[in-house]
């Protein structure tokens, strides 16, 4: 194989590699404390957080809407992993409306904002510690496809 070709073939194979990437939204980019839900006290107020998970309700107010999350660890591309593992609940609450039926239960969401404070709430009987952020960028993703695997005839 002479240069140029080899020179051609690894252009083709790294431009074959990037279309099959995920990209980071540039909102979400950027060094974030390691802090999770679960784990944030009153002390971790004002701290600046991203964190993601699926929707559990949607709460529109007056003049602001309020999500309250179960969080996930979030993938290289900054999408909640899919698993039955959990890292806390937290609300999120940003001015507007979001409505309801659009940012449905078990939608994927991943944020950037600010603890603003800790509020106690009901799960059931047990009074659970939420963080609450103010956002200031919120992705929702696309739906995940289940995939569908077809296998032929056995003979």
């Amino acid at each position: 194989m002479n240069h140029l070709t080899r020179t051609t073939a690894l252009l083709l194979a790294s431009l074959l590699l990037s279309v099959g990437c995920t990209s980071i939204p540039v909102q979400l980019e950027g060094n974030y404390t390691s802090l999770t839900p679960e784990n944030a006290t009153e002390a971790d107020v004002k701290t600046a957080v991203r964190w993601g998970g699926i929707v559990l309700e949607t709460r529109p107010e007056e003049d602001f809407t309020c999500f309250e999350i179960l969080s996930r660890q979030l993938s290289k591309s900054m999408r909640p992993v899919y698993s039955d593992q959990d890292g806390g609940r937290f609300i999120a609450c940003k001015p507007g409306f979001y409505d309801p039926e659009v940012f449905e239960k078990d939608r994927e969401v991943t944020l950037t904002g600010e603890i603003i404070y800790m509020d106690t709430r009901k799960v059931g009987e047990f009074d659970y510690h939420y963080p609450v952020v103010d956002i200031e960028f919120m992705s929702l993703w696309p739906v995940r496809r289940e995939r569908v695997y077809v296998y032929g005839p056995y003979y």
